[in-house]
């Protein structure tokens, strides 16, 4: 081998991949460069660590700021992977040639601190590097367009909330560099929806005779016959103009076959041609012959598009330029460069080591620090949003695994999928779908059936036409929920390992298939997880968020709901900074907070935190700052939203064995002070203001009920009550409702509530007024339909104002009216509309105010014989009565 040996691929392509491998054999380089970040190269032989599982990622974060960070994913099917497995397993030097994470980070930041203006590359001017202005109005495929559903990076749709990284196969926390993926552009180009169909049909089947194209005709040798040129959306005038190079480029001819004078040919034709000459000559190896085609093909969309609006490429190219110089001259010219495709024709372009210097001179750089981190197919997968990414993970490796029959093993596996859900797939079902699929490979002009086939025929044979089934398989198998893993002797900051410490011994394994667990706080290891998850919510690690379990609803039970995502490991990193363990950290965290925060109802949820996560030594810090914000807010809203945290919060002490006495003190205190000055504040309120005050009485009842002092305080809120419910001055809707707690809880008679209600529908009253009363009373899900249902009484009170509202006021109050009883069941609706429709009784015991009487369910004015005896052809048939003389004294029974 005379010259390095230029592979470009495409990130995360099982195809690359296997060509990769294929000419790493066959060629045996001395050494292996690999895009990538060098600080990487001291992380490179864990890679071959038998703990270490793909898929797996480069985490690269800024020493000062671990938020500012970076990943660069590897699949097992990453052709980057590939190469560096393949080089530790046979004792090649590998290494990483990609600009530092170091510039990278601080590029980020950079960007971040100014997005309106991005910085310009460093030394970009006139010179070898400079490929010329960008050609207006630019490439179809800009950054975000090659994302179809994944929004563009910073944007608010963003689901993970982490922007793209600063290089090809990156994702970071301050970038918006999104990366192309050229040979999915090729791939569009040629009328291909899979970038992997196209390579397995041009690439890999090339020089194999007759190959099907698009049209079914035959394989040409000729470099760049199966490239149609750029997506037909393309302005014709920026992909070269009138100088007749579009055309050229849709024939697939190559650049030395045009023009001389186009502006993107700067180089003498002769040396161009001498050195691709030289490339064949030299490598003179099948298997890269496909590299050789598609480097033609990369040149000739640089050469239309320049650095495709990417100028940061520029200096990476150069930084990567520079290291295969350094390469080539300690190993000599046996050398491997595994790179995105597109920098193929940018690391062979003849350049001098000054110009590429002052590319880089000059870029910002900041101090990080690297580690490996487990990665995820679903992160890989485009829906996420990140750039580099692919549609089906899942699939990709099933292709790169099976190494004989994988339509055959794939079908296999949806089988089992489906059957694992109860779907009645058979074998034969497996024989069908294998069938179609081949079958519309072979109408399609396709030596093997893709993706696409299969999915068609497994919609077809196994799902019944329905595509519910196909999420399911999409979700499961084709993106799929495998989580790498990472060696113990990865880097790590020490609050990482102190938590996989704790995961490890607690058994709560990370898992990316979201689950729900159910914790029995009674019992200590379930206790300790329940801390475990509660301190890292507070450290804002979000590995699990509690929810509403299905069974107990006693305080001695927790529900999770558990995601691991890679992100976390960067919240993991942020939080090292507060301490070394999970609970050093966050009881740091916890007493930073309370002193810095001003706003009580903050506070509060702080102490709710701090109880269940056991936070013994921030309790005291909390608790007194949690008095002196108390002392000195005066506005009830505020001890009002306040008071139900705190009485939350005290449940824990019995099944925690919490000191809870200094909370319970201040949560009395609070309640005190709320009866003191909720009266005159629920007075002259506005609407808004009065159903607000009225969800912080709801709250308050609540709250007060389960306060240690609750027998103390029962009175003193009871008079509170009785005062809001008989104060003119009050808006309506806190009125009807302090009328409705006191009659819930027994302090009200209900013909004191009749009283009332009837006071409040009364002619004198506004109708918006009195519509307010019922909706506080009433409203709700409270069980106010329940309590109408079952009291005639107050729904006769309801019917008889409804039905003498006038009719200019009528609009006024139905909007309330709707807001009202539309929360009710329907079961409770449909009851009341019966009860209603059937109108006054006269039954004893059913008579409200006159002409306002409801009748009770199920009873009339008197005994309808006809009605009765209908039920005696049932009753005889149930008893087996034939006589009539028996049916006669059955009549006289049901009589």
């Amino acid at each position: 081998m005379t010259g390095p040996l230029l592979l470009g691929v495409r990130h995360h392509g099982p195809g690359s991949a296997r060509a990769v491998r294929a000419v790493l054999e066959e060629a045996s380089p001395r050494v292996v460069l690999i895009e990538g970040p060098p600080e990487g190269d001291a992380l490179l032989p864990l890679a071959a660590d038998e703990q270490m599982r793909p898929p797996v990622a480069l985490l690269a974060h800024a020493v000062d700021d671990p938020g500012q960070a970076a990943f660069w994913p590897l699949a097992e099917f990453s052709p980057e992977w590939v190469a560096i497995r393949w080089a530790l397993g046979r004792g090649v030097p590998v290494r990483f040639i990609d600009l530092p994470a170091a510039f990278s980070l601080a590029l980020a930041a950079q960007d971040k601190a100014s997005p309106a203006e991005p910085a310009p590359a460093a030394g970009r001017g006139e010179g070898p590097g400079d490929p010329g202005p960008r050609p207006a109005p630019g490439p179809p495929w800009e950054p975000g367009a090659a994302e179809g559903d994944a929004p563009p990076a910073g944007s608010a749709e963003r689901p993970d909330g982490v922007d793209d990284g600063p290089g090809d196969g990156a994702e970071g926390a301050g970038g918006t560099d999104m990366r192309i993926d050229p040979i999915a552009v090729l791939a569009e180009a040629a009328g291909y929806d899979d970038p992997e169909r196209w390579w397995e049909d041009v690439v890999e089947h090339r020089g194999q005779g007759a190959r099907p194209g698009r049209n079914g005709g035959r394989g040409d040798r000729r470099a760049g016959a199966d490239w149609a040129g750029p997506p037909a959306g393309a302005d014709r005038d920026a992909r070269g103009g009138p100088d007749g190079r579009d055309d050229r480029v849709v024939r697939g001819e190559t650049a030395d076959q045009g023009d001389g004078d186009d502006r993107h040919d700067r180089d003498d034709q002769g040396d161009r041609g001498e050195r691709e000459g030289r490339d064949h000559d030299v490598h003179d190896h099948g298997a890269y012959e496909p590299f050789v085609a598609l480097g033609e093909a990369m040149a000739e969309l640089r050469g239309v598009y320049g650095h495709g609006g990417h100028e940061r490429d520029l200096a990476r190219e150069a930084y990567m330029r520079l290291q295969l110089r350094a390469a080539r001259k300690e190993f000599g010219d046996d050398v491997a460069v595994v790179c995105g495709a597109w920098h193929v024709p940018a690391l062979a372009e003849k350049t001098t080591i000054a110009a590429d210097k002052a590319l880089i001179k000059g870029l910002p750089k900041v101090k990080a620090e690297m580690t490996w981190v487990p990665w995820t197919h679903r992160r890989l997968a485009r829906r996420s949003g990140y750039g580099a990414g692919i549609d089906s993970p899942g699939w990709y490796g099933h292709l790169f695994r099976a190494q004989d029959r994988p339509i055959e093993r794939w079908m296999t596996k949806v089988a089992g999928l489906l059957r694992d859900e109860d779907r009645m797939v058979s074998s034969a079902h497996v024989i069908e779908a294998v069938r179609l699929a081949e079958t519309l490979a072979a109408m399609r002009g396709r030596p093997l059936a893709g993706l696409t086939e299969t999915t068609d025929a497994i919609r077809a044979v196994m799902c019944d036409g329905s595509d519910v089934p196909l999420d399911l398989i999409r979700d499961r198998l084709v993106v799929g929920d495998v989580l790498g893993e990472v060696p113990d002797a990865a880097p790590a900051v020490p609050l990482q390992r102190d938590l996989g410490r704790s995961q490890r011994s607690l058994r709560l394994r990370p898992e990316a298939l979201e689950r729900e667990l159910e914790l029995d706080l009674r019992k200590e290891n379930d206790a300790a997880r329940s801390r475990l998850l509660h301190r890292l919510r507070l450290l804002s690690i979000g590995w699990g968020e509690p929810v509403t379990g299905r069974g107990s609803t006693g305080t001695f039970r927790e529900t999770w709901r558990l995601r691991w995502e890679p992100e976390l490991f960067v919240r993991v990193a942020e939080a090292g900074v507060w301490g070394t363990t999970v609970l050093s950290a966050a009881t740091a965290k916890a007493e930073h907070q309370a002193l810095s925060t001003t706003v009580l109802s903050e506070i509060t949820a702080l102490a709710e935190a701090c109880l269940p996560a056991e936070l013994t030594d921030a309790l005291p810090v909390v608790m007194r700052a949690l008095a002196d914000r108390a002392a000195l807010d005066t506005d009830v809203g505020h001890l009002a939203q306040a008071l139900p945290a705190l009485a939350r919060s005290l449940r824990y002490g019995d099944v925690r064995s919490t000191d809870t006495a200094a909370l319970a003190e201040v949560a009395t205190g609070l309640a005190e002070r709320i009866c003191v000055g909720l009266p005159p504040a629920c007075t002259g309120l506005d609407a808004d203001g009065a159903e607000a005050m009225r969800r912080h009485l709801d709250a308050v009842h609540t709250a007060i009920g389960l306060l240690p002092a609750a027998e103390q305080l029962a009175g003193r809120w009871g008079a509170v009550l009785h005062r809001l419910a008989a104060r003119d001055t009050v808006p309506g809707v806190i009125r009807g409702r302090a009328a409705r707690l006191l009659l819930d809880d027994g302090r009200l008679e209900v013909d004191e509530a009749a009283r009332l209600m009837s006071l409040a529908l009364s002619p004198g009253t506004p109708p918006t007024e009195a519509a307010a009363w019922i909706e506080g009373f009433v409203g709700g899900a409270s069980g106010g339909g329940l309590l109408l249902v079952h009291d005639e009484r107050l729904l006769g009170l309801v019917d008889a104002w409804l039905t003498g509202v006038p009719a200019d006021a009528f609009t006024d109050v139905l909007p309330l009216l709707r807001r009202t009883f539309s929360v009710y069941e329907p079961g409770v609706r449909r009851t009341l509309g019966e009860l209603v429709r059937r109108g006054p009784s006269a039954a004893p015991g059913g008579s409200g105010p006159a002409g306002a009487g409801i009748a009770a369910p199920g009873f009339g004015p008197g005994l309808d014989e006809q009605r009765a005896d209908a039920v005696l052809p049932v009753l005889r048939l149930l008893l087996g009565i034939d006589d009539g003389d028996r049916t006669d004294n059955l009549a006289g029974v049901g009589r």
